[in-house]
């Protein structure tokens, strides 16, 4: 029986788990997408000459019609996620380049205000839910501040990786390597030290995001800029490409393991 969704959201019904498992496939995607939010953001705003205001509304609009249907999933969908990852990177993108495009803020102050935002964010999670684990994501409450999360984890990326690279004058290559570095080390932490795993996936999924942002900048942009020169439109629809056959591969995947679960309960399949 399907769950009344309002309902849901307000009491924080129970739900099967709407985050996919943390595999090597969901940090591939996970970075595909950051890198897809940084050029295709710019491919919106340049190439297609839409503007800053208007390529930040089309794509919030977007966002809002793909949470929508994410939200009223029962379970985890991988078209229906990774849409939203996808655009939420974009979103989150657009939001620190109007900060700093349009309204001036310095991208250190950028990057305070999302690293305070994303901080009180895990506080008010960890004190409703008395945990942050994706493995939890079983109410629309966890679910909003999940996403919520990630929100801010994609802004303060934005932010990170354009301040080291440009701010600082690193390069992309050089902010690539940095950032590549911090998650190897998160990850060491995690297994020769046992730091907590909802804190190292954490730390990697903040982290991947201004390293996926720099892999962007630095296939895009041009040689003189420091970049490859491949463009936001060549960079943006490769890993777009990627992407939809992952997901393709993932969703085959699932239906698979649902029919045979099927199976096996005896459960008959209708067929057409």
């Amino acid at each position: 029986m399907q769950r009344n969704t309002l309902g849901s959201m307000i009491t924080g019904r129970s739900m099967l788990n709407k985050v996919p498992e943390v595999t090597a496939v969901f940090w591939i995607i996970k970075v595909l997408a950051t890198t897809v939010g940084e050029t295709f953001a710019d491919f919106l705003n340049v190439n297609l000459n839409l503007g800053l205001a208007t390529t930040s509304l089309v794509m919030a609009v977007a966002l809002a019609i793909v949470l929508v249907a994410q939200f009223r999933s029962q379970q985890y969908i991988p078209a229906v996620y990774w849409s939203a990852v996808v655009l939420i990177s974009v979103v989150g993108t657009l939001i620190t380049d109007n900060l700093t495009d349009n309204f001036g803020v310095p991208l250190w102050i950028t990057a305070v205000l999302f690293a305070i935002a994303l901080a009180g964010t895990f506080i008010a999670w960890f004190a409703s839910e008395k945990t942050l684990s994706i493995h939890s994501i079983v109410t629309s409450r966890r679910e909003s501040f999940y996403w919520l999360a990630v929100l801010f984890t994609f802004a303060l990326g934005t932010a990170a990786g354009d301040l080291l690279a440009e701010s600082l004058n690193l390069g992309y290559l050089l902010s690539l390597v940095v950032f590549a570095v911090a998650i190897a080390l998160g990850a060491l932490a995690h297994s020769a030290v046992g730091l907590n795993s909802v804190v190292a996936f954490w730390i990697a999924y903040i982290l991947t995001r201004p390293l996926g942002a720099s892999a962007g900048d630095l296939l895009s942009q041009s040689t003189q800029d420091g970049g490859l020169g491949l463009g936001t439109t060549t960079t943006s629809a490769l890993f777009l490409g990627v992407i939809l056959l992952l997901v393709i591969a993932l969703s085959v995947r699932g239906s698979r393991v649902e029919a045979a679960a099927d199976d096996a309960s005896g459960i008959e399949v209708p067929t057409t």
